[in-house]
């Protein structure tokens, strides 16, 4: 891009967004889909007709062919089946057509997506509807028409309809609390996100060659190069030009989709790198967020890279996460999580706040489900991502005004003074409220929560899901104490008072990694859930069942169907990544030390015929050093297949039994044969290794 000018004309070239809207529709229409839009009113579906032409007209212009429901099933990555414009209106002529019909509704497979029983293969009906608050896109010469995904009985087959809930839960109990406050004029409050999104890139050359990225996503073997992340020199480095050259594409290919790429670095880990964008509305930010994830995809191997999303595609390195900055906005714009510069006195923040506290206390288990998977188990806890323990860093300031409260005492807001930087040709600056804590699963940042608990291939629909209903269900108690007050403001200070008090002890505001920590949080009595395992039936406890069902989130069969779901694909993702280790170390890693073994025995029987004894001990030391690593891989092979088999042996429909020897035994036997490999590469030299080390994985892109 050689301009600003150039970007502007390119930024969602391929959306049929409001501007396109605007121009394409009749007035009437246009009108009446935007108050959809905007203020969640029930879609007209009169309009749907002149809407699907115009839509195919503009599409067919920019070269699309085809169309497509585009949907996030319970896989976590987007569906699409493609029909082509073409109608047969003789034998040897056609049409271009797209009816409202076609725009509205479609139909898929139900019984061959993840649908924790609810559907069976008898039953495969399903049906894609239009989610009209989502702009359709061309990519990839097809118009793609976001939609929900509904099995043919009603219930929600994909992430976005609950998400699409539970906004209209949040929006519903913010009004009622803005109505006690005296805003007569809000209609709608939105939950908005900006999801900030960690990747890998290596070289697609190595990557072909080993069979535990291609089939698990990750490295399954591996030992550290003498250099990993420990000099801090890859953050915020500079680009290598082959990656600047795919950040560059991807930038433009992202900005045609009306994605707002904004940042872009170098992270941590060697060959790890970040995009962020600029916060958009809950369901349109999980929408892109999703097709980020494939574009980045897709540019990569253009560029002969692979894009890895996995949450811990090395070990010993930094794993992959997604940052998920959420915040609630007014109709109007205003954001009710900006503090203002008189805080202490700035009730509707407050408020708003205490609402996310008490939340995040009482419902943390959903939380911590909302982000559980088999990947991102191996990720949290690590130095580089948030503890298991789910805690609220405030910030010191935000934290003494909430303890004023409690303590009855008048805190006025601190003066944060200036950055001084002891050099008088920089400009001092005011301090912002409060330091950053990047230990802090959630964290307050200045006018939003950020959530950084969400592994990298994540849909960030799970957990907006979640934080969305149980900070409706905070608003609505604050709304139900307030309602019933004689004195209201008085009654406003009890609240904020009251939920401090009672539910201070999610705040943390110190280091998150330290063991103290987890000492102090286990005093505090916070839950503590390692695992997809541990957390996966807080789903099935009676009042969470409620909770869900009275906000009309998840029925409670549909709300059982996430919780098979998720055991399911982890039970799936368990065994794939075993079967391959077990494939890799019986058809490569023996065959490669036996190999180099043979090498040094035929290299002793030389030096004995020459007569070089010295030789023959250093050899002879090599190969026993060798030969029990290779009995010890051997035995190891056995204990794993014997675990994978304790798992096969579990009865069909016990997924949580069998999840917990996925757990107990299986991750016990991956983790033993991969160490006695990984001593194995330490001992025989690159030429008889047979894949990819680390070091070309990690330093392989020039």
């Amino acid at each position: 891009m050689s301009s600003s000018c150039n970007l502007t004309s390119l930024f969602a070239s391929n959306v049929f967004n409001d501007s396109v809207m605007r121009s394409k529709l009749p007035k009437n229409v246009y009108m009446s889909l935007k108050q959809t839009i905007k203020d969640g009113e029930e879609l007209d579906s009169a309009i749907a007709e002149v809407v699907a032409t115009a839509m195919k007209d503009w599409a067919i212009e920019l070269g699309a062919t085809h169309y497509c429901h585009w949907f996030i099933p319970l896989t976590g990555s987007p569906a699409e089946k493609h029909d082509a414009f073409l109608s047969l209106i003789s034998p040897d002529e056609v049409i271009m057509e797209f009816s409202g019909k076609n725009l509205v509704k479609g139909e898929a497979d139900a019984s061959s997506f993840p649908s924790g029983s609810l559907r069976a293969t008898f039953e495969a009906r399903g049906y894609t509807v239009w989610d009209c608050t989502s702009p359709a896109f061309v990519k990839d010469g097809t118009l793609c028409i976001p939609t929900v995904y509904t099995s043919y009985t009603g219930e929600a087959l994909d992430k976005k309809a609950p998400l699409l809930r539970s906004m209209e839960v949040v929006s519903k109990q913010s009004v009622r609390l803005l109505r006690l406050l005296g805003d007569s004029k809000t209609k709608r409050v939105t939950p908005s996100i900006g999801a900030e999104q960690e990747y890998f890139l290596v070289d697609e050359k190595y990557h072909s060659q080993r069979l535990d990225m291609k089939f698990a996503g990750k490295t399954l073997f591996g030992a550290m190069p003498p250099k990993g992340q420990e000099m801090d020199d890859h953050y915020y480095g500079n680009l290598k030009d082959r990656v600047g050259k795919f950040m560059a594409e991807l930038d433009v290919e992202l900005w045609k989709l009306g994605i707002t790429s904004k940042t872009k670095h170098n992270e941590v880990a060697p060959a790890q790198h970040e995009l962020a964008p600029i916060y958009e509305i809950a369901s349109v930010a999980c929408d892109r967020n999703h097709l980020t994830m494939e574009v980045m995809k897709k540019v990569a191997k253009r560029h002969g890279l692979r894009c890895l999303l996995n949450e811990k595609p090395f070990a010993g390195i930094n794993g992959s996460g997604k940052h998920n900055n959420w915040s609630l906005s007014t109709d109007d714009g205003e954001n009710l999580f900006k503090p203002g510069k008189d805080i202490a006195n700035n009730k509707k923040f407050l408020l708003f706040s205490s609402a996310v506290i008490r939340a995040v206390d009482m419902h943390a288990d959903l939380l911590r489900f909302s982000v559980a998977s088999a990947g991102n188990d191996c990720r949290l806890g690590g130095h580089e991502a948030p503890p298991t323990i789910i805690s609220i860093f405030l910030g010191q300031e935000l934290t003494d005004i909430f303890e004023s409260f409690v303590s009855g005492s008048n805190t006025n807001n601190a003066d944060h003074g200036y950055l001084n930087t002891g050099i008088k040709t920089m400009p001092n600056f005011q301090l912002d409220s409060s330091d950053r804590n990047r230990t802090s699963p959630f964290a307050f940042t200045g006018d939003k929560f950020e959530f950084r608990m969400l592994g990298a291939p994540t849909s960030v629909a799970s957990c907006n899901i979640m934080l969305n209903t149980i900070v409706a269900e905070s608003l609505d108690y604050i709304c139900g104490r307030l309602e019933k007050a004689n004195d209201l403001d008085k009654a406003i200070d009890e609240v904020i008072k009251d939920i401090f008090a009672k539910h201070k002890r999610i705040i943390f505001n110190g280091d998150g990694y330290s063991a103290e920590w987890h000492k102090e949080a286990a005093k505090r009595g916070l839950p503590l859930f390692n695992d997809t395992v541990d957390v996966a039936p807080c789903l099935t406890k009676q009042e969470n069942i409620e909770l869900l069902a009275k906000y009309g989130i998840f029925t409670p069969v549909e709300l059982n169907s996430r919780y098979e779901v998720t055991l399911r694909i982890y039970n799936k993702t368990k065994n794939i990544e075993a079967k391959t280790m077990v494939d890799m170390a019986e058809k490569q890693f023996l065959p490669a030390g036996m190999e180099y073994a043979k090498f040094l025995t035929d290299s002793i029987n030389s030096a004995k015929a020459s007569g070089i004894e010295n030789i023959c001990l250093l050899e002879n030391k090599k190969v026993a050093e060798l030969s029990q690593v290779l009995v010890t891989i051997d035995e190891k092979i056995s204990a794993l297949k014997n675990a994978l088999q304790q798992a096969y042996d579990v009865p069909y429909g016990h997924t949580l039994e069998r999840a917990t020897v996925y757990r107990d035994k299986v991750d016990i036997a991956m983790s033993e044969l991969r160490k006695a490999v990984d001593t194995m590469e330490g001992i025989i030299p690159r030429k008889y290794y047979p894949v990819p080390t680390y070091v070309e994985l990690l330093f392989g892109i020039n």
